[in-house]
């Protein structure tokens, strides 16, 4: 109990600090209405929303309404999002929830998580953007993202490995009213600062309370000196040259470069002398819609 109030705490300074930095806290899809979100949300799946914003635009003009794209054919929408990823199985969600919305919902978008959840392509995550961005339904949509951010902040538990499990973490931690506001801080905090591959740790206003930045920290100092002729690596426990190392998991589960002569994992790599130790990170290839 007192740890989940020690990230109540922290989760509530988190966003007030973000809302100083991002003055636009909302969606970057283009839509001016629910049905418009609503197809915007289950294209934009493993696509950026930049691409989105390209290709929506044509489609919308052709079918502007769930009533004008549920008489659609699949091999009609298809040409309209062949620029968008995996368009063959989109092409095919957004004719069948189209059909749906108008045989079950009267061509209405539906405001519940749940009723959003019977329509093709629509898991959870996208019916919490909709419900949220939509309807202001309270929700914390948990895209690559807030799954992300939410780990690298520690707001989120480090057995938590899966979107629902993350959603339920940040729902006990964030105040009350701030969830939406929340996801869209965490996506645009992620899309530009807190960056998969390389954070830009400098220009983030949450280093003193990020738990990732502190591992980060505590990385090994580059090496000098190093000579790149007698191996690209260098093992620095043995003092040893190396051509090539194995990947071994450490007690968090993080796979490290690993000497394959001695074990050690406190390897160098010899042009920049940098070292290759890895920090716990969490992140899913495939993510659910």
């Amino acid at each position: 109990m007192q740890q989940t109030a020690g990230k109540k705490v922290r989760a509530a300074e988190i966003i007030r600090r973000l809302r100083e930095v991002i003055s636009r806290p909302e969606t970057e899809l283009d839509h001016r209405n629910p049905f418009e979100l609503l197809v915007a949300v289950v294209l934009s799946a493993q696509c950026t929303d930049a691409r989105v914003n390209q290709t929506t635009p044509a489609l919308f003009e052709a079918y502007p309404t769930p009533e004008a794209l549920s008489r659609a054919t699949v091999d009609e929408v298809f040409p309209l999002i062949r620029s968008i990823s995996y368009p063959n199985n989109k092409a095919k969600h957004l004719v069948g929830l189209a059909q749906r919305l108008c045989a079950i919902y009267d061509g209405v978008v539906p405001e519940s998580i749940d009723a959003l959840q019977t329509l093709p392509g629509v898991g959870r995550k996208t019916a919490n953007v909709v419900a949220s961005v939509a309807f202001g339904v309270e929700a914390i949509p948990v895209d690559t993202h807030v799954f992300r951010v939410g780990h690298r902040l520690g707001l989120a538990r480090r057995t938590s490995k899966t979107p629902r499990a993350v959603e339920e973490d940040l729902s006990r931690v964030l105040p009350t009213g701030t969830w939406a506001e929340g996801h869209h801080l965490f996506i645009l905090l992620g899309r530009y600062t807190c960056l998969a591959r390389a954070p830009k740790c400098e220009g983030c206003v949450l280093t003193d309370l990020c738990p990732h930045f502190d591992r980060l920290q505590k990385l090994p100092a580059p090496r000098q000196g190093l000579d790149a002729k007698r191996g690209p690596f260098f093992c620095g426990s043995r003092r040893h040259y190396l051509d090539r190392y194995d990947e071994v998991s450490d007690r968090n589960g993080t796979l490290q470069p690993t000497c394959p002569k001695c074990g050690s994992q406190n390897l160098f790599e010899t042009r920049k002398g940098t070292s290759l130790k890895r920090v716990l990170d969490f992140k899913i290839n495939a993510f659910p819609s």
